[in-house]
């Protein structure tokens, strides 16, 4: 079992944004409320799609169905109803994983970006080749 899981007044918010009655294609859907939770799960820990626990099925599923709502906008509409509800404090906020972090090297090296730029410029000035005259074939 994973801790954490979402309680039943919670998906109670969730559930009417998720759960549609429109035209019969394709597979049903298998458990929406296991989707978001994986969903969650993976925005908790950090993990990658690929490290998705088992106990919410396979993580290609998972990953296809939350493409499906970010495609469809369900996500837009949750998280409006949830500030709009203000069912949490203002003071929630959510991190993607868009935040990158510099190698230490990369920070504070007195003009190393002008000399990288510089050597670039050399090495791209210089000649790629030595050419000389090229003896005539008499025909």
């Amino acid at each position: 079992m994973v801790r954490g899981l979402m309680s039943d007044v919670e998906w109670g918010f969730f559930e009417p944004f998720l759960i549609t009655t429109g035209g019969k294609r394709g597979r049903p859907p298998r458990d929406h409320r296991l989707v978001l939770d994986g969903v969650f799960w993976l925005a908790r820990t950090g993990a990658q799609w690929r490290d998705l626990h088992e106990y919410f099925g396979k993580w290609s599923s998972i990953y296809r169905q939350f493409r499906r709502w970010t495609i469809s906008g369900v996500w837009e509409l949750m998280l409006e109803a949830l500030n709009d509800s203000k069912a949490v404090p203002d003071s929630v906020q959510m991190i993607d994983s868009t935040i990158i972090r510099a190698h230490h090297q990369a920070a504070g090296a007195k003009g190393g970006l002008k000399n990288r730029v510089l050597g670039a410029q050399r090495v791209a000035s210089r000649r790629k080749f030595i050419s000389g005259q090229t003896p005539k074939v008499c025909q």
